[in-house]
């Protein structure tokens, strides 16, 4: 609600936070609301009298058992059992779009997740925001906005010719430079050039450098673009900063800056001044000799998305990059934007390995980092990013290779789709005895049970979760609940039998236990795909 407010133009203290939420305690009702108390002053009574009022209202609305009043105004409502459970048909019927809403609709989003350099394999930090990246711009999309993905390719400077002579000093079988590149994946770059192109070994100087560098840039940003579609992770936009340059992007950025106001010259430089909006210095665009800097590329870059009508420009950046929020958002400022809405910059934790109780440092084809491959081939595409996304993307994380590959309830992958799977088999042995629920008549008002009401609570749940998923950029949020679901879904199965044994025959409540299987079902199925993490039927 917070950024669909700001888009629209209100101001984040015109907008009550009015809650509905499930109680902890299961003697509260099925929902409680703070409206009361939200309202109060904007209606002049007292929280407790319209609290009052408002129960006195809801008492006489079909489907609702009871209302209370408790506390300093609160008000805790209990559902009739017929209307809660008929939340399994609205599931069932929904399908894959149960859950998604409105909340960002009309917002467009750019989401910058991965900014790498097209000289090596993707490490283990850029895995993290592959995996985070997608699932924000996923429920970014589930809430209605309209979100882009983008891969950033520093394809521009001195590191591109270093790469260029790591690759052509392989292919001569002399050593990389001091400060070129290493590992075997720059020997298995210059095997495949000189097979596909042997004239190069006719090269010398920085011709011969040049031509290595663009076969080795083409050859590796694909097998970056393969490893990626492997992992379920794929992007709209591959904007290339040298695109960038040979585009005039650059030379309008800078024009659009001069015009706000805010560039000056000092020593023969270009100067952007960024310390008006709270950066902690100047910076430098274009230096005395006439070249331009990286700051450049990334005012450019920023401008050019906001020119392509994008409202929001998130950036993931990683953990050694902290000093880029306060300059980004000054660039923000000085484009004559609002840093507080047009640009958001959160920053990710570091990633660590462990295997046998060990550090995993090395990586068996990089050499000195851990790749994105390494973590797939070791848990698969499933655990590695369900792993990934669960935690919140400011805290350091330590992946435990060993508990990854488990096959049993202390895998939190493993956990929740052996819920789907487990479903998915009550299902088909259903169909197997001749069942067919769908068609049968479902009569909610049997599913009274505590762990049918539990169930079908944490089910109601899942469109505010997702919501909140996206309105704080924390699908981490999505992966704890369907945790939480999967564990109601294992205590409801318990402690309430669903299909008949033997010659029982198939009773009503046969069938209405079938609706909430199947509506379970659904929202652990969408929430797996809101993390990019497949539902089995089997396992």
């Amino acid at each position: 609600m917070t950024a669909a407010a700001q888009a629209n133009g209100y101001e984040l203290d015109e907008v009550p936070v009015i809650r509905v939420e499930r109680p902890r305690q299961r003697e509260h009702g099925d929902y409680a609301t703070n409206v009361a108390m939200t309202l109060t002053k904007k209606v002049g009574v007292p929280p407790r009298d319209l609290a009052a009022a408002i129960a006195e209202q809801l008492r006489t609305t079909d489907g609702i058992a009871s209302v209370d009043v408790a506390g300093p105004g609160f008000i805790n409502i209990t559902v009739e059992a017929a209307s809660q459970a008929e939340l399994a048909r609205t599931i069932v019927e929904a399908g894959d779009a149960y859950g998604r809403g409105t909340s960002l609709s009309g917002v467009k989003i750019n989401v910058e997740f991965i900014s790498a350099n097209p000289t090596g394999p993707l490490h283990l930090g850029h895995t993290r925001w592959a995996a985070v990246g997608d699932a924000i711009a996923r429920v970014f999309d589930a809430a209605g906005a309209e979100a882009a993905r983008e891969f950033y390719i520093n394809d521009r400077g001195v590191q591109m010719d270093r790469f260029g002579e790591s690759i052509a000093n392989a292919a001569a079988g002399r050593p990389a430079p001091e400060d070129g590149y290493h590992g075997g994946y720059v020997t298995d770059l210059a095997a495949q050039i000189m097979r596909e192109h042997p004239e190069y070994a006719d090269l010398s100087g920085p011709e011969r450098i040049a031509a290595f560098r663009e076969a080795g840039y083409a050859i590796q940003l694909q097998q970056q673009k393969d490893v990626l579609d492997l992992f379920r992770t794929h992007f709209d936009v591959w904007a290339s900063e040298r695109a960038l340059h040979e585009s005039g992007a650059v030379e309008r950025g800078l024009e659009r800056l001069r015009e706000q106001g805010h560039v000056y010259e000092s020593d023969g430089a270009v100067w952007l001044r960024t310390t008006t909006f709270g950066d902690d210095k100047d910076r430098v665009l274009i230096k005395a000799d006439g070249e331009g800097t990286y700051f450049l590329s990334d005012t450019a870059y920023y401008i050019d998305k906001r020119s392509r009508g994008f409202d929001v420009c998130l950036y993931l950046l990683g953990a050694d990059h902290h000093g880029y929020v306060g300059r980004l958002k000054a660039v923000a400022a000085c484009a004559g934007d609002d840093p507080e809405r047009n640009i958001e910059v959160p920053i990710g934790q570091m990633v660590k390995m462990m295997k046998g109780g060990e550090e995993v440092r090395l990586s068996k084809r990089a050499g000195n980092i851990i790749t994105l491959e390494d973590l797939v081939d070791e848990v698969g595409v499933d655990a590695a990013r369900y792993s990934l996304i669960r935690y919140p993307v400011d805290s350091p994380l330590v992946l435990d290779l060993d508990l990854l590959v488990k096959r049993s309830n202390d895998n939190p992958v493993y956990y929740v789709q052996y819920a789907h799977a487990r479903i998915a088999s009550v299902l088909r042995n259903a169909a197997e005895s001749g069942i067919d629920w769908a068609a049968g008549p479902f009569e909610p008002e049997l599913l009274t049970h505590e762990m049918e009401s539990r169930l079908l609570g944490v089910l109601a749940e899942y469109p505010r979760v997702l919501a909140a998923a996206a309105e704080l950029r924390e699908p981490h949020r999505v992966a704890r609940y369907l945790e939480e679901l999967a564990t109601a879904y294992h205590k409801f199965y318990d402690s309430c039998r669903v299909l008949p044994r033997g010659d029982e025959a198939v009773e009503p409540i046969t069938i209405a236990r079938l609706w909430l299987c199947a509506a379970t079902r659904q929202v652990l199925a969408n929430g797996l795909g809101i993390l990019g993490v497949t539902a089995p039927d089997r396992m």
